[in-house]
């Protein structure tokens, strides 16, 4: 398994994009996107996805170098498409007018539609978090198989729709940031899995007669052999239901059902964000102290294992963060196998792209 500097891994990205197309702007804006949720732990959402943005990108499911178009403005309530552009360029665009509008009217409500997978969505957190806001986030997916179960079914009926939550940084506390798929893991955790030849994670998936499995090639056959399971038997599947709703109901999106499946297959998510200024509710000094309180008092809880104490969601990936950046990011081989075979398709060669990584011999 090659560990990869991650600025050459960017770079080696970003010429993918390139070749497939794109502006160098939004080439490096996706590369840095991707590279960032390697970076922050979430190899499920970071480089392995280019394999299928390029397979979309030679499909036309992908338009390279698209923009968001508004197409509802009420002030406050905006409503944008992203034209399946990148979802990391049309993502951040939505989060900018987000933020302007919060920052404006002290609230905003973004319904973002029609973007290509907009990757790790803790990003649009954090980018709100970085503004000094406070965010939420309704994600569902459309135009791709349905991959989980709801509780209590046997067979596949939405996507891994997830959610995310965030408060800014305070006096003594980096921002929180809360983000997680609906299902039990994400499916790119059990992409991970099989390019790595290991089992799904325990309670993950069942098969097609509703049996537990830890196989992850059921999830790779044609049609499709099993599902993923919601996080927190019926909790999570309504957490999922309402993902699935708000974020097309809400957006002018659709959800996914066998009539909004395209083909070929392509990865579109819609999203509600809820972007909210903390300080046109109270001061900033009440809210960071009752955010700065509340961590304390729940860190200050005895650790069952002195060797994992009590964590707040953020946590993990700024320790990832912090190690990966100085040395390096690991991506197995399997998975750089794909990366460079949707090069090579794009017209880049193995040698061009593994030089440009420094895996050159």
């Amino acid at each position: 398994m090659p560990t990869i500097d991650h600025a050459r891994l960017t770079d080696a990205i970003a010429a993918i994009v390139a070749a497939g197309g794109s502006e160098a702007a939004e080439a490096r804006t996706v590369a840095d996107n991707l590279v960032g949720a390697n970076l922050a732990g979430h190899d499920s959402h970071g480089v392995g996805m280019i394999p299928a943005y390029i397979g979309n990108r030679l499909t036309g499911g992908l338009v390279a170098n698209a923009h968001v178009s508004v197409e509802v403005d009420n002030g406050a309530v905006v409503v944008l498409d992203g034209n399946s552009g990148y979802g990391q360029v049309v993502g951040q665009e939505a989060m900018d007018i987000g933020i302007e509008r919060a920052r404006e009217f002290g609230a905003a409500v973004i319904g973002l539609r029609n973007a290509h997978h907009i990757g790790r969505i803790g990003q649009w957190g954090e980018q709100c978090a970085a503004a000094g806001l406070v965010s939420m986030h309704h994600v569902n997916v459309m135009g791709h198989k349905a991959i989980v179960a709801p509780y209590r079914g046997t067979d596949a009926r939405y996507v891994t729709n997830p959610y995310c939550a965030t408060l800014p940084a305070t006096d003594n506390n980096p921002p929180t940031v809360l983000d997680f798929a609906t299902s039990m893991v994400a499916m790119g955790k059990i992409r991970v899995a099989r390019n790595k030849g290991e089992p799904a994670p325990e309670g993950a998936l069942m098969d097609s007669k509703g049996q537990p499995s830890r196989d992850p090639n059921i999830m790779y056959e044609e049609p499709i052999a099993g599902a993923l399971q919601p996080f927190g038997a019926h909790k999570g599947y309504g957490l999922a239901l309402m993902n699935e709703i708000l974020a097309s109901a809400m957006t002018g999106g659709l959800g996914c059902r066998p009539e909004t499946k395209y083909d070929p297959p392509k990865i579109i998510n819609n999203m509600l964000s809820i972007i909210i200024d903390p300080m046109k509710l109270v001061s900033r000094q009440f809210f960071n102290s009752e955010v700065d309180a509340t961590i304390a008092h729940v860190k200050a809880s005895p650790a069952a294992d002195p060797a994992k104490p009590v964590l707040v969601p953020g946590d993990p990936e700024r320790a990832s963060r912090s190690a990966r950046t100085s040395q390096g990011v690991p991506v197995d081989d399997e998975t750089w196998r794909e990366i460079t075979a949707a090069g090579v398709s794009v017209g880049l060669t193995d040698a061009e792209l593994n030089k440009i990584a420094g895996l050159a011999a």
